[in-house]
């Protein structure tokens, strides 16, 4: 089993694929559609501005290794700005079209008095659903989140977990094999390390 850890230029590279070393499960990290289409998970980090990292998604190549494993059910994680990219379009980038993997739209948290933009530090996640994503968390899990924009899905059923920060936002989803999270788990200690355990668990029972 392989997980491929998609460089596309807009990416926390290092600290995922350091993540992952830690649990023992073997990554590679790349910006070669063909070498991403061959392995059995992949990730898609992202750092910075979501109409730079669209721009850089498709000027890289990689989309099509993404689209791939949409339609062909290879489980994909999206983080960070990563999952902002899963859907459909973002107000940081008005007009700059999103993967659509995820019906819905990102915009910019609300300035609510007495809270700090972009939301920087521990909060907690409330899960919406069962997931294998979800698995072995304690009840009131919390995660490291650094954003000014948050996601809100159309449908309610791709919504895995909700935070709240002056707006109740999705902060994590799923579709089928799409996985999303707003967090960092390779930055959010045992609770993130668990999820990316799980991401791995389930990649390997999808290769069986």
């Amino acid at each position: 089993m392989t997980i491929a850890i998609l460089d596309y230029g807009a990416g926390n590279l290092r600290s995922v694929e350091l993540a992952f070393a830690r649990l023992g499960v073997p990554t590679v990290v790349t910006n070669d559609s063909a070498v991403a289409m061959q392995a059995d998970g992949l990730i898609l980090p992202g750092v910075g501005a979501f109409a730079d990292a669209m721009h850089a998604l498709e000027q890289s190549g990689l989309i099509p290794a993404l689209v791939h494993a949409k339609e062909t059910n290879k489980p994909l994680l999206g983080i960070c700005l990563g999952m902002q990219a899963l859907f459909e379009g973002s107000e940081e980038g008005e007009g700059v079209a999103g993967l659509g993997f995820i019906k819905g739209y990102v915009r910019r948290l609300p300035d609510t008095a007495g809270l700090k933009i972009p939301h920087m530090g521990w909060n907690d996640i409330r899960a919406e659903k069962a997931s294998p994503l979800l698995e072995n968390l304690p009840d009131e899990p919390y995660v490291y989140f650094v954003h000014s924009y948050a996601c809100f899905a159309d449908d309610a059923s791709d919504v895995l977990t909700t935070t709240d920060y002056g707006v109740r936002f999705c902060s994590s989803v799923q579709r089928g094999n799409v996985f999303g999270t707003q967090f960092h788990p390779e930055k959010s200690g045992r609770v993130g390390e668990q999820m990316l355990k799980n991401f791995a668990d389930y990649v390997q029972k999808e290769v069986r």
